[in-house]
C-alpha cells in the first residue's frame, strides 16, 4: 500500500500546476457527472456524488462548473458526447502492473492513446483481467498532520478501518468499500480533520522491480495521468522514499 500514499504524495504536490491548466476540474467535472448520472444528482443520497462534489470543492472548483456537472449527469443539461468509464491494464518497465481509469466519449481514441504512451515509455497495454486480480477495491481515508497514530487509530477500527499505512504524518485508512461512508461520517462526528476519502484499488502485493526500473514506471504512470481522458492510475509499484527521490530529481534535471 506504500506505493498508493507516495503516488498520493506526488499528486498532492502537483495539484496547483494542474489546476493552473485546467486538467483538474476537467477530470473532476468527469467524476461528477458518471456519479450523478449513475445515483441521481443529490450528494445528500448519493455517496459517490458527495465524494466527487467534496473533492471539487477541495480544489476550488467553482459551484456553478459543479452544478453543471451534475446537471450533464442527470441529463437536465445536453453538452458534449456520452462518457463511458473504461479500466485498462497493462504492465510498467520490469512488470510491475497497472490499472488505468479512463472517462471518455471516444472509445477507440482512448485505447489507441493508452496503447501509444505504454509503448512509447517502455510498458506494455494487456488483455482485460490480466492484472486486475493483482488489486482490490478499498475505501480509503487520508488524515494529514497526523500527532498520535495510536490514539487515531483506535478511533479509526471503531469507525470501520480494518488496515492502515502511516507515511511520516500522513495516515491512510483502509475499509471496505461499503464501509467508507460509515468510516467517513463517523470522523467526521468526532472532528477528525479528513484530506481525502475515496474508493480506491488497492494493490494486494507490492512489485519486485529495480529502482530504475520503478523511475520508469513512475514516469510511465505520469505520462497517463497527462492524458485528458485518464481520471487515474492504479499499480502494485512499491515506491519507496529513495525511488520518489530519484524519481524528482530527475525531473529537475530534464
Amino acid at each position: 500500500m506504500s506505493g498508493h500514499s507516495k503516488w498520493a504524495q506526488i499528486k498532492r504536490k502537483k495539484g496547483v500546476a494542474d489546476v493552473k491548466k485546467g486538467a483538474v476540474f476537467t477530470r473532476l467535472g468527469r467524476e461528477i457527472s458518471i456519479a450523478a448520472r449513475e445515483g441521481g444528482g443529490d450528494p445528500d443520497s448519493n455517496f459517490a456524488l458527495r465524494l466527487a462534489v467534496d473533492k471539487a470543492r477541495s480544489q476550488n472548483m467553482p459551484k456553478e462548473n459543479i452544478e453543471r456537472a451534475i446537471k450533464r449527469g442527470t441529463g437536465e443539461l445536453n453538452e458534449g458526447g456520452q462518457l463511458e468509464e473504461v479500466m485498462y491494464e497493462g504492465y510498467g518497465p520490469g512488470g510491475s502492473a497497472l490499472l488505468v481509469q479512463v472517462l471518455t466519449d471516444n472509445r477507440n481514441r482512448a485505447a489507441s492513446d493508452v496503447r501509444h504512451i505504454f509503448t512509447r515509455t517502455g510498458g506494455n497495454l494487456a488483455a482485460a483481467n490480466a492484472v486486475a486480480w493483482m488489486f482490490e477495491k478499498k475505501g480509503v481515508v487520508t488524515i494529514e498532520g497526523v500527532k498520535n497514530t495510536d490514539d487515531l487509530e483506535l478511533e479509526l477500527i471503531d469507525a470501520g478501518a480494518d488496515d492502515f499505512k502511516v507515511d511520516g504524518n500522513v495516515l491512510e485508512a483502509y475499509c471496505a468499500p461499503e464501509r467508507l461512508k460509515a468510516m467517513r461520517d463517523a470522523l467526521e462526528k468526532r472532528k477528525v480533520p479528513i484530506a481525502s476519502a475515496e474508493l480506491a484499488w488497492i494493490a494486494k502485493t507490492p512489485a519486485q522491480v529495480t529502482d530504475d526500473q520503478a523511475v520508469q514506471t513512475m514516469k510511465l504512470m505520469e505520462s497517463l495521468e497527462e492524458h485528458d481522458d485518464v481520471q487515474k492510475v492504479y499499480s502494485n509499484l512499491d515506491i519507496t522514499d529513495a525511488v520518489m527521490n530519484k524519481f524528482e530529481g530527475a525531473k529537475e534535471h530534464a
